[in-house]
């Protein structure tokens, strides 16, 4: 199941307790609703009649039924400028604002390709971040994870929107992952999977640091200097700025803020486990 039947279904769920929380595994230290007060707010219908992204690109059928339902969710993680209109960030300038700007810079070379990029709810340490790219057949866009634990790492976890709901809401039944990029060999979801990793990556699944040696590095060519990553020596990281996801994974016994103090180490990164 795709689109919006696999969303419709996540509505039908949501509905019976729109309260819960949506990223069970942060509590109780931090509360993420999946509905806001527990009452839905649904965007304007004619203002959703008309909606699209920016870029002009049109919104994905999952999301489009999802603010049909409720617009509270992507609200509390910056979706919407002032007036209402979407506030895509860059994905430099995204990561930048939840992790640093040092890290900003680390991604600032493939910000080119991934211009429109929202913030969703997920991962204690990690982000989730939806990329307004080429939509796949189902005209959904792709999730990714990002994950600076270790070393930078952004990898394809979700073919789209409708599959980022239905796994967030336990509805997925694709048994236990222990990657990011797990999806890519699922009987169901794995074309689609593999049809972004095409056309975001040079066909991996992920991009690692060093990304000098990542195929998608090589086909964007940047210009030496303005590719926003540093080579030699790496200088201390200052403190990255502290989420409440942050907060939750450090009382559960994870790293907190990610603030490793150089970038020296080289690792496979593409299996990495999920936090």
């Amino acid at each position: 199941m795709h689109g919006l039947p696999l969303t419709e279904q996540v509505i039908d769920a949501v509905r019976r307790d729109p309260a819960a929380s949506a990223l069970p595994y942060l509590l109780p230290y931090v509360n993420v609703p999946w509905v806001e007060g527990g009452v839905a707010k649904p965007m304007d219908e004619a203002l959703l009649a008309d909606a699209a992204f920016p870029s002009g690109r049109p919104l994905s059928p999952s999301l489009r039924a999802w603010l049909a339902y409720d617009i509270s969710l992507l609200e509390r993680h910056k979706w919407f400028a002032p007036d209402g209109d979407f506030a895509p960030r860059p994905l430099d300038q995204l990561v930048g604002d939840e992790m640093g700007d040092f890290w900003g810079a680390e991604f600032a070379w493939l910000s080119g390709r991934f211009s429109e990029c929202f913030l969703l709810p997920g991962g204690s340490d990690s982000r989730r971040i939806l990329a307004v790219t080429d939509p796949d057949e189902e005209g959904e866009y792709p999730v990714f994870a990002l994950d600076l634990d270790d070393l930078p790492y952004l990898g394809l976890m979700y073919p789209g929107f409708d599959v980022y709901l239905a796994d967030t809401a336990g509805l997925l039944g694709a048994g236990e992952r222990e990657t990011y990029t797990d999806l890519i060999h699922h009987g169901t979801y794995g074309p689609r999977m593999r049809r972004h990793t095409a056309q975001c990556f040079a066909g991996e699944p992920c991009v690692q640091y060093p990304f000098e040696f990542a195929p998608v590095y090589k086909q964007l060519s940047p210009e030496p200097g303005q590719d926003g990553t540093r080579t030699g020596s790496r200088r201390a990281v200052p403190d990255a700025a502290e989420s409440d996801q942050d907060v939750a994974g450090r009382e559960r016994g994870g790293s907190g803020p990610v603030t490793p103090s150089v970038l020296s180490r080289s690792t496979s990164r593409c299996a990495t486990t999920r936090s």
